[in-house]
């Protein structure tokens, strides 16, 4: 039997607190979003020094809105997630019952705009990582630092419809692969935060150390040979080569290269940021604008920890261990590994690797990685930087698997629902999955990715012309790459993509820190803290961050292409969804309002 005709093909009970846990985990994976969203950060303008303190702060907004799902899960076990919870929640309510459908509809849409474009982020940047992979590897097909666009869109592909397949084949399957990815990932990630804390203390101003080539893509301990030209009208000190393309020393009066000292300015001469000159420059704000700026791209590494409370329906004591993996991902993967990892990565930076540097990068982490490797294995840095990156791929995965499984669980719920086209809401009659919202958000997810790359190297990131000649000619490794006055004044598609997703997860998180207030509200087990005071303060943040995030582009801070092309796409997602809700009720008879029949007993 391909598919329960009658729908009343059921999820079956599973998962226990390790596999739930492992679960939402998987969708926060700091191994794949240290390596990747790194270079994200990095690009959003002057605001780069606040990295690290608008992790912190997107961290406390996320441990709010983890809590208000959790307790949420406590009272409404089942499927859906926000979705099922907003519902739920109006219809115990005495006065605000009848707007039930309509809170549950906007919710579940909003959720849509995160869960359904999250995934094509994902595919995207697993596309970038190929990228650079095989440009490490074979760097005559393909450069590193800026792989080819078509290349990309090939992965994303790819990558959309044989992820998905795991999805298809059921959440137990899906379980154990998350579960050795979150192993091996942090174990990775965490060895090369203490290597990257280690070089950067056994390397004081002055002393000898290493300094990157992004055109072979390697690290060097001497000071490169130089000679002035004229590019674009202006005197440029150029890097000289030998045949293969690596840098020639400088030589000293004994003819021995000149060994490279590093040193930790603050900014260049244009003002440019490069690197901490202290363990306090990492953790400061520095600006509070930067902070904020900072923290509305930062939301991106750590949401995810509500993806468990779609499967409610799939867990062998809901009400007790959901709201547990709630919590103890956020707090695993976020207040733990995230902090830590993203201290040493920033702390590392020096003259050597500046944030300039990582900005024109595809993978900065994957950079700096061949330069610890390079100091503490003797020239092996390649090779350690190729092993992590094994366990970033396999990171990249089991994020994009875990956010199919919820987005299309939400999905499968409003379908169930009838509040999007029906067949969504139908399970596989022998996989016990919802395939057909599987295979929809696939494709979504590969024309998303496929957008997401197309403009990946523009606005700040833009390289110059001279870097775009260098590039390996061909369809795979060259199409697609405008002049570099072009790119600067278009739209970085990934980041613009980026935000489009975080867009939606700041409607959907304070949106459900809300439907938490309106849950609680008069009952006997209601306490202030839990179930007002968190709640609120969640709301207020994700209010604070969306508000700053429609107005950052009118006060000139960071870049503005990239958040009024998310937020065009928000407003046209919006507006298409209301026309849908009223349009589909019509054709259905179905009111806006519930009625009092179909209140739920308090």
């Amino acid at each position: 039997m391909a598919e329960s005709a009658s729908n009343t093909t059921s999820f079956q009970p599973t998962l226990g607190l390790t596999g739930l846990t492992v679960n939402a985990m998987a969708l926060i994976a700091p191994g794949a979003f240290l390596w990747l969203t790194f270079f994200i950060q990095a690009s959003t303008g002057s605001t780069a020094p606040a990295m690290w303190l608008g992790i912190f702060v997107a961290l406390l907004l996320c441990l709010a809105t983890a809590i208000s799902y959790a307790e949420l899960s406590k009272l409404y076990p089942g499927t859906g997630s926000s979705y099922y919870f907003a519902e739920q929640a109006f219809l115990n309510h005495d006065k605000g019952w009848k707007y039930a459908r309509i809170s549950k509809f906007i919710v579940g849409w909003a959720s849509h705009l995160y869960y359904w474009v999250y995934p094509g982020v994902m595919v995207a940047t697993l596309g970038i990582f190929c990228g650079y992979i095989v440009g490490t590897l074979w760097p005559n097909f393909m450069s590193a630092s800026n792989p080819g666009p078509a290349f990309m869109a090939l992965i994303a592909i790819v990558a959309s419809f044989a992820i998905a397949y795991v999805a298809y084949r059921g959440v137990n399957g899906s379980t154990a692969v998350s579960f050795a990815i979150n192993v091996i990932q942090i174990t990775a990630l965490l060895i090369f935060s203490v290597m990257a804390l280690n070089y950067r203390l056994s390397h004081a101003p002055g002393s000898v150390g290493y300094q990157w080539d992004a055109a072979s893509g390697n690290a060097y301990d001497y000071q490169f040979q130089t000679k002035t030209q004229m590019i674009g009208g202006v005197a440029t000190p150029v890097i000289q080569r030998d045949a293969n393309g690596v840098p020639l020393p400088e030589l000293g009066p004994n003819g021995k290269p000149v060994p490279y000292t590093v040193a930790y300015p603050k900014t260049d001469a244009s003002g440019n940021f490069l690197s901490h000159g202290s363990a306090a420059s990492v953790v400061g704000m520095h600006k509070f604008n930067w902070l904020m700026i900072q923290a509305t791209v930062a939301i991106l590494l750590l949401v995810g920890f509500e993806s468990v409370t779609s499967m409610g329906a799939e867990a062998k004591n809901p009400r007790r261990d959901v709201a547990r993996a709630v919590i103890i991902s956020l707090l695993i993967q976020g207040a733990f590994c995230y902090l830590i990892e993203y201290f040493c990565a920033n702390y590392f930076l020096s003259s050597g690797y500046t944030m300039q540097n990582a900005v024109g990068s595809a993978a900065p982490i994957g950079d700096m990685m061949v330069m610890v490797g390079d100091a503490l294995f003797n020239g092996h840095g390649r090779a350690f930087m190729l092993i992590e990156a094994a366990t970033v791929f396999l990171a990249i995965v089991g994020t994009t698997l875990a956010c199919i499984n919820t987005g299309a669980r939400v999905t499968y719920a409003m379908g169930k629902d009838e509040e999007v086209p029906e067949h969504f809401g139908v399970l596989h009659g022998e996989k016990l999955t919802p395939h057909k919202a599987i295979w929809t958000l696939a494709t979504v997810s590969a024309m998303v990715g496929c957008a997401a790359v197309s403009l990946v190297f523009a606005d700040a990131s833009a390289p110059t012309q001279a870097t775009i000649a260098a590039l390996p000619q061909g369809f795979w490794s060259s199409w697609g790459y405008l002049s570099s006055t072009t790119l600067s004044h278009l739209p970085n598609s990934l980041l613009a993509i980026t935000l489009t997703s975080n867009f939606g997860t700041f409607l959907l998180y304070g949106m459900s820190n809300l439907v938490c207030i309106l849950a609680y509200k008069g009952r006997a087990d209601f306490k202030l803290v839990k179930h007002l005071l968190v709640p609120l303060f969640g709301l207020i943040a994700n209010a604070g961050l969306l508000i700053f995030y429609l107005i950052e582009p009118f006060l000139g801070l960071g870049t503005k292409l990239e958040p009024l092309t998310a937020l065009g796409i928000a407003a046209i997602w919006g507006i298409y969804g209301a026309w849908y809700f009223k349009s589909a009720s019509r054709k259905k008879g179905k009111a806006l309002l519930v009625s009092q029949g179909v209140k739920a007993a308090v």
